[in-house]
């Protein structure tokens, strides 16, 4: 997994992974140690005991670190406190993962009940804002959904019984590989040459969602795909039994994404590591085939 030290890297460097044992964490520790780089793996169950809403864990967590790996919480309130405890222990450096798109939620989503703009992730929103303001080196990932939705979260379920339920219509989307994101945010945190970049990670080619169930489906077993109105997806996630706050998550990024903002491929895994993102064929292929 590792590779020859590139020009810019530090190795004197102790970096804080937040979200260690998450998608992208879990993956990004793996990498920094393999180029010999000393890594603080936290989260709360993680080597390094960290909880956003139990500040006594943020100094340890902290503590003499050289960058920070920031995966945001949804409550913004606490993100700009730790940017400040993290640059006056020694943070020099902060990459932060976001959603691509989330620069142009308030377009898409339109005015909320109140007239106020609409805001989709405004962790990641402040997350963003925060180190920016912090003094310190800074670099955002804006990423479209992951491939790892379909075999690790919010879609597994559904692609394992064999119905994929969305309101998506035949927008496209050029999902990520988890693996290219690791890479890609290890790479900027150890590399000098990213400081007030926001680069917009991708996939190589869009395809819809029913697409990319015909291609799950071919590997395991035929999935169907069944397009819902926004409304009908709401209830389906609700007699589900998910949490309201999480129903209106799913519902403002279908809305961010049937705008069509997202669906082009970007460029932001070739800008830093001079190669193309793999394809969602390949994830397919790797996880789903015999």
């Amino acid at each position: 997994m590792g590779t020859a030290c590139p020009p810019g890297l530090t190795r004197a460097m102790t970096i804080l992974v937040l979200g260690a044992t998450g998608k992208t964490g879990r993956r990004i520790v793996p990498w920094l140690r393999a180029d010999g780089v000393e890594v603080r793996a936290a989260s709360r169950s993680g080597e390094t005991r960290f909880d956003w809403d139990d500040r006594s864990t943020w100094a340890d967590a902290v503590r003499d670190v050289t960058a920070v790996y920031v995966v945001a919480p949804e409550e913004p309130a606490v993100i700009e406190p730790f940017v400040t405890e993290a640059v006056a222990a020694g943070a020099g450096r902060f990459v932060v993962l976001s959603g691509r798109g989330i620069d142009r939620a308030a377009e898409a989503m339109g005015p909320q009940a109140d007239g106020s703009p609409g805001v989709f992730g405004p962790g990641m929103v402040e997350a963003e804002r925060a180190v920016a303001a912090s003094g310190a080196e800074w670099t955002v990932l804006r990423a479209n959904n992951f491939d790892q939705n379909f075999s690790e979260d919010v879609w597994a379920a559904p692609v394992a019984a064999g119905r994929l339920a969305l309101p998506m219509g035949a927008v496209g989307e050029p999902f990520v590989d988890v693996e290219d994101v690791a890479e890609v945010a290890a790479a900027v945190l150890t590399q000098d040459g990213h400081a007030g970049r926001i680069y917009d990670v991708s996939g190589p080619e869009s395809l819809t969602f029913a697409e990319a169930t015909e291609v799950i489906g071919a590997l395991t077993k035929p999935i169907e795909y069944v397009e819902l109105t926004p409304e009908q997806y709401v209830e389906e996630l609700v007699a589900e039994g998910y949490p309201g706050e999480f129903v209106q998550t799913l519902d403002a990024m279908f809305t961010i994404m049937r705008a069509g903002h997202l669906s082009e491929p970007a460029d932001g895994v070739e800008q830093v590591l001079g190669r193309r993102p793999g394809s969602f064929a390949a994830y397919a292929e790797r996880v789903f085939g015999g």
